[in-house]
């Protein structure tokens, strides 16, 4: 049993799993919860990383680690332009990976490798594992609305929606409720084919795997998995929320600060408003400034991560007016990471800021803690959507970031009446979260076929 009471069963080895991270804080998080799921359902787990961003794993000594070599520069292994990183590790990685996963498999009359599972945006590895004889099964790490998106994104492009005008982002997407022209998941890139080939790559090739794992419950998106069936004819299994089993803290790339649950500690009930933007995003200093002014003229305490690199090409505290930075300090306390998991459950924490990752969504759901959505691009603006209008479970600031907004959302979540009708939904949501993971609920019963499923696989010869 682990610390928040969620029971695994741990039986007996069956066969080793090859799974393959995508190397995003995002993204790593959740496959090495996954990795330890399985490793109690009795399974060997090797993990194959790629050098860049590759995370301590010491606490995980029963995990096999292989770390093969990305080919990255040191200008490319930059997290500015996304898709342009992407585009390069599904380019570089491939000979690395078949190398490697090809080693594993000609090793492996004592310990058979089923099946591999590798993050959904690896889409190169579906060929390489058709090559090899080998099935896959896809991790996609967001929501199931957020991958209907992505896959519906030709339709709208059709459709014109992509080239609307500023003035026409609040119009409705007719086509796919209840996304706005300015929720459909795009980003920005220099690459020459923009996002949309990358995008594209990931749906196909997910739809060309053997099964699909979603870090989701069926509850929360009962209605987008009936639309999943329909486009992925592959199985499916919604086993989440991942962390509610382990915690993946151990697999985190930037160094917790631990002085944050001690400023909590000292904090009233209900009364902090937790901020956090992701280990991705990046705003322009004018953008810090709003923000931090916001949340100076909340009246609220507030605990701010501001992670370097925030703000691009600069240290992000040291651009703030030395007035800013007096009534920041009167009501807040700024590291530069913290332990999102324990902040989120501290009795202190009565709501969230958040760039609307998938992680930092479940977390909050699963914690009872109301949100305030900034997505800044790809399935962020899609989850910040479900939030504000499906689960009404937050605040979406709908002109970005406007220090007028930020104080009034903040002072609605915290002591308004939005605040109490939010935290009523989400408490029902945090009971349907309780249930899916017992006996007989719906991830408990998911995570039994997925493990039938993989155990269904022969070693290929």
């Amino acid at each position: 049993m682990d610390k928040k009471g969620q029971t695994i069963q741990q039986q007996s080895p069956r066969c080793r799993l090859v799974l393959f991270p995508l190397p995003l804080q995002g993204h790593i998080n959740p496959m090495i919860q996954l990795a330890n799921i399985l490793h109690h359902k009795g399974f060997n787990i090797s993990i194959i990383h790629t050098k860049y961003n590759f995370p301590n794993l010491s606490k995980y000594p029963h995990f096999t680690l292989y770390l093969i070599p990305d080919g990255l520069s040191e200008s490319e292994a930059s997290t500015t332009d996304i898709i342009l990183l992407l585009k390069l590790l599904n380019e570089k990685c491939v000979e690395p990976f078949l190398d490697c996963l090809a080693r594993l498999l000609s090793d492996d009359a004592d310990d058979p490798i089923p099946c591999i599972i590798t993050d959904a945006i690896w889409y190169f590895t579906q060929a390489v594992a058709d090559n090899l004889n080998v099935p896959r099964i896809v991790l996609r790490t967001s929501s199931v609305g957020s991958l209907l998106a992505f896959a519906a994104l030709p339709l709208l492009q059709d459709k014109g929606y992509l080239s609307w005008k500023n003035s026409e982002m609040d119009a409705p997407v007719v086509e796919f409720p209840p996304l706005k022209v300015k929720d459909i998941p795009t980003i920005e890139t220099r690459n020459e084919e923009g996002p949309s080939q990358v995008i594209a790559n990931m749906v196909e090739q997910t739809k060309k795997a053997s099964g699909l794992i979603f870090n989701t419950f069926k509850e929360l998106e009962e209605p987008e998995f009936d639309k999943l069936r329909e486009q992925f004819l592959i199985p499916t299994f919604a086993i989440g929320p991942f962390h509610k089993y382990f915690s993946a803290s151990a697999g985190s790339i930037w160094t917790q600060d631990r002085t944050s649950i001690s400023w909590l500690d000292i904090q009233a009930p209900k009364s902090v408003i937790y901020v956090s933007f992701g280990s991705i995003a990046e705003m322009h200093e004018e953008k810090l400034n709003e923000v931090a002014w916001g949340l100076a003229n909340s009246a609220q305490p507030f605990l701010w991560v501001v992670r370097p690199g925030l703000v691009n090409g600069s240290e992000c505290l040291e651009i703030l007016s030395k007035e800013l930075l007096e009534a920041i300090n009167r009501r807040g306390y700024i590291v530069k990471w913290a332990p999102q998991q324990e902040v989120l459950s501290h009795p202190a924490t009565g709501g969230f800021w958040t760039h609307s990752g998938w992680n930092s969504t479940l977390e909050s759901i699963c914690e009872g803690v109301p949100t305030i959505c900034s997505p800044f691009f790809g399935d962020q603006m899609v989850n910040s959507r479900y939030v504000n209008d499906i689960w009404k479970v937050g605040i979406m600031l709908e002109k970005g970031l406007e220090r007028v907004e930020i104080e009034s959302a903040i002072q609605k979540l915290m002591v308004g009446k939005e605040g109490e009708d939010m935290r009523k939904n989400i408490t029902c949501m945090k009971e349907k979260i309780d249930l899916c993971l017992k006996p007989r609920g719906s991830s408990y019963q998911s995570l039994d076929n997925l493990v039938d499923f993989i155990s269904s696989f022969r070693s290929p010869v």
